[in-house]
């Protein structure tokens, strides 16, 4: 399969092309979403999938599924991120993104993601564990947070919180949910 990595981290693209080459795919990358538009023209056949980073420097990965997908129909996106959040990752299913992960993920997990059934798959995953209360609280302040803008003081209102309380709980990464068999 042919990918397109868009992905501003030189350590981790680098990393990841070559797995993912080591497993047999063809794997063009991009650190703009300038540069991964011209790589749907430029490169022949046209990328199978993409993996998109939600972080693209101070840009929203977000807004490249619509420009892919105009330019590839029938592309599968992979939103990738470090800040993962049931808030963004509804809005780029909304969007027309295949799935969502959260980094670090491996090559091996990506491809899974990418597979036909990884969207029943990832349901069934999400009945077998259930959700943990500090996850839920993180992904509870996300959302609220996305309401309102990414406003604190406007979303420490909204849940009654303190807004240092509230910037300390950010600062801190999500709980990782499912540990690796």
């Amino acid at each position: 399969m042919h990918i397109l990595l868009v992905d501003d981290d030189p350590v981790f693209t680098r990393t990841l092309t070559r797995a993912l080459t080591r497993l047999g795919h063809e794997v063009t990358t991009a650190v703009t979403p300038e540069q991964a538009l011209d790589c749907i023209d430029a490169v022949a056949p046209r990328p199978a999938a993409a993996v998109v980073d939600l972080r693209l420097g101070e840009r929203s990965g977000l807004a490249l599924i619509g420009p892919l997908h105009a330019a590839a129909p029938s592309m599968r996106i992979l939103m990738l991120t470090g800040y993962a959040s049931i808030a963004t990752a509804i809005e780029a299913i909304k969007l027309g993104a295949f799935n969502y992960l959260p980094k670090p993920a491996t090559a091996r997990q990506i491809l899974s993601a990418l597979a036909d059934d990884a969207p029943e798959a990832a349901a069934e995953s999400a009945t077998l564990h259930p959700t943990s209360l500090r996850r839920l609280e993180w992904e509870h302040i996300q959302q609220v947070l996305a309401d309102h803008d990414g406003n604190i003081s406007a979303t420490a209102r909204a849940l009654n919180m303190h807004r240092r309380t509230l910037q300390r709980k950010l600062a801190k990464r999500p709980t990782r949910e499912h540990p690796e068999p």
